[in-house]
């Protein structure tokens, strides 16, 4: 049961509202039964999903041996070597467990809210909501900043496109939101496409680079005799890579995408939604896979780049500034091959941006709208392809499509959700009484978190935007929230025998319902009850059966109504009701007793005592207060025939 939607008039506005997210369908957190009917084992091989979120996780490659070596200089290789074990000792582990917890993508966000309730459990997840969208955003923009730094770096290109990076970053943002307003379906095959071409172009720019240190071996001592002379020992080596780790949690992306496409994922014949074994299994071998590939590549890239490549070369206007890779590709295999490997670069870092929005697509209907945080029009693609295409402009205009500037904002995101990720498995674990993967996942957590706290005080760009999107979030959530507050949210209505007896029995007289808040339930407070609604009414006689509502979680916007009936005290009956809100259950019921009976249904109320603002502010957040006023106004919303609508009296 909703409210009923009338076609927007208009071809412009009918197209932009046209259908819902498609990347959003039955991955709820708590699907309706009928939303997993496709049988599970439909899909694509595991190594093939890996591509597409290898689109995000590979592309790294073509910034991150210039970001780590811009932060750790001559340490770079030492400091990856860190990177790696995080992601192979942590990342890796937790995700892994993410998978088995949340096998229809639902991801480390749907953990955590399962142990929140009420508004807090609600605010919380607006909250991570906002890292995530930092997280999808900046990999749109810092990949669209790369390409196009790919492009104007390129020698073939560089004196036509000098100074001309902002507007093509812009250009390649608006190119990405024109797909997605044309129809974006998530392309497999183009992914797989691009991560070969891609990962074969990149072996063979690390074994000519490798080739080039083996025959000229004085690099390595020269990068060895530096380095001792820099930082004098092993271990001061290790603690000052530890300090400059979280720089490069940029190499740690890709996990959160790799648990969302879950979904795509074949896994085996007889998989059912309740027990997708097969899925799981194959996401791990996914999982695992990528995070072995991403991390031979990244030491073996940091090392090259990092002795082969003059230092300065890597600062802001050098040529390896952002395109390392690409400078060794120019450099060592000429210029010929070097386009060909910038082509494939903005190729994939485009399409990065791609998968990103296919993220953001796919998270913000999975949690608004089932909030009721979102206007209806944010139930369509296109509208909200607008908006993130709108915001990605923004953020691209204030870092002036700078790689290096939004490494900051980039890495918050990623760490933050990978920060509620580890801390979500460790509650699981706990919860399972694993206790060593509880002590394991805690020293994860532990890590995580430091990395992330020291990413905020050294580069608080990333906690300030993500501030921003968080505050920008929750202020729509709760406008949309307090506008459709007079909406009918009931889904559906179920009666059990007893109370659709009550009904029928009614249906050959006068329904009338009395609203009453239940307190002792004795027979003193509904022989009274009767007596007051006869009296306020000037209803000399009359048959009423009782209705009450116990309001359980009234942050929850969309539910079920279940009504189930008894007779108290052997003669008063009574319909018991649990729902987020008490006037929307009332004004549900009123409406489902119309339609079965064909009978207009009356309901009476008192007056609510206090101040009416006080008594609306009770209504908006726990579902209580002007009880009487506002369940004549949802009916109002949800049947505009005054004649067909259900009366409402108040005494």
């Amino acid at each position: 049961m909703a409210t009923t939607e009338h076609p927007p008039p208009g071809r412009l506005r009918a197209w932009m509202l046209e259908g819902l997210s498609d990347m959003g369908k039955g991955h709820a957190h708590q699907a309706a039964p009928d939303t997993e009917t496709a049988p599970e084992h439909k899909g694509q091989r595991w190594y093939r999903v890996m591509c597409l979120t290898g689109v995000d996780y590979f592309s790294t490659l073509g910034y991150q041996p210039g970001i780590a070596a811009l932060a750790a200089g001559l340490l770079s290789p030492v400091a990856t070597i860190v990177l790696v074990i995080v992601t192979l000792a942590g990342a890796l582990p937790v995700y892994r467990r993410v998978a088995e917890e949340s096998p229809h993508g639902e991801g480390s966000i749907a953990m955590l809210e399962r142990l929140l309730s009420f508004w807090k459990g609600k605010l919380f997840v607006l909250t991570l909501l906002g890292f995530a969208a930092t997280d999808f955003l900046i990999t749109i923009t810092l990949s669209a900043a790369d390409a196009s730094t790919h492009l104007v770096e390129n020698p073939h290109l560089t004196s036509a496109l000098h100074d001309r990076q902002l507007v093509i970053t812009l250009v390649l943002v608006a190119l990405l939101g024109a797909v997605f307003l044309k129809g974006f379906l998530e392309a497999i095959g183009v992914a797989v496409a691009l991560v070969v071409v891609y990962l074969g172009l990149n072996v063979v720019v690390v074994a000519v680079g490798l080739w080039h240190v083996v025959t000229e071996g004085h690099v390595v001592t020269d990068w060895a005799d530096a380095l001792t002379a820099e930082h004098g020992n092993v271990f001061v080596m290790i603690g000052v890579s530890l300090l400059v780790f979280p720089k490069l949690a940029l190499g740690l992306s890709g996990f959160e995408t790799g648990v969302a496409v879950m979904p795509h994922v074949q896994g085996d014949p007889d998989d059912t939604a309740e027990h997708p074994r097969g899925r799981i299994r194959d996401t791990k071998k996914l999982l695992t896979t990528a995070a072995l590939i991403m991390s031979v590549f990244l030491i073996a890239t940091s090392f090259i780049t990092t002795v082969l490549i003059p230092e300065q070369e890597f600062e802001s206007g050098g040529q390896a500034n952002g395109r390392a890779l690409a400078y060794l590709a120019h450099e060592y295999l000429g210029n010929a091959f070097g386009t060909v490997y910038d082509g494939s670069t903005i190729a994939i870092l485009w399409f990065a941006g791609a998968s990103a929005m296919a993220g953001l697509l796919n998270l913000m209907p999975r949690y608004l709208p089932r909030y009721g945080m979102a206007p209806h029009w944010a139930r369509a693609v296109r509208p909200m392809v607008i908006v993130f295409t709108l915001v990605a402009f923004l953020v691209t205009w204030i870092f002036d499509a700078d790689v290096d500037a939004q490494g900051g904002a980039y890495a918050t995101g990623v760490l933050v959700l990978m920060s509620s990720a580890a801390i979500a498995v460790t509650i699981a674990a706990r919860r399972a009484r694993q206790r060593g993967w509880t002590v394991g996942f805690a020293m994860i957590s532990a890590v995580l978190l430091y990395v992330t706290v020291v990413n905020v005080i050294e580069r608080p760009d990333g906690v300030k935007i993500g501030a921003c999107f968080i505050a920008g979030i929750i202020l729509v959530s709760l406008l949309s929230r307090l506008a459709r507050a007079f909406e009918l949210r009931v889904t559906s209505v179920t009666l059990d025998s007893m109370a659709e007896r009550f009904v029928r029995d009614m249906a050959s007289r006068k329904i009338r319902f009395i609203a009453n808040e239940p307190d002792q339930r004795d027979k003193a407070e509904y022989r009274d009850k009767i007596e007051q609604i006869r009296q306020d009414n000037d209803i000399p006689g009359g048959d009423f059966v009782f209705v009450e509502v116990t309001v359980v979680d009234p942050s929850e916007f969309e539910s079920g109504l279940t009504v189930r009936g008894e007779v108290l005290h052997g003669r008063y009956r009574v319909l018991t009701l649990e729902s987020s809100s008490i006037s929307n259950a009332l004004a549900a019921l009123l409406l489902h007793t119309r339609d079965s009976t064909g009978c207009i249904p009356h309901i009476y109320f008192e007056w609510t005592e206090g101040n009416p603002f006080a008594n609306f502010l009770r209504f908006f957040l726990f579902g209580q207060g002007e009880v009487a006023p506002v369940t004549r106004e949802v009916l109002r919303e949800a049947e505009p025939d005054r004649d067909r609508r259900p009366r409402v009296h108040t005494g």
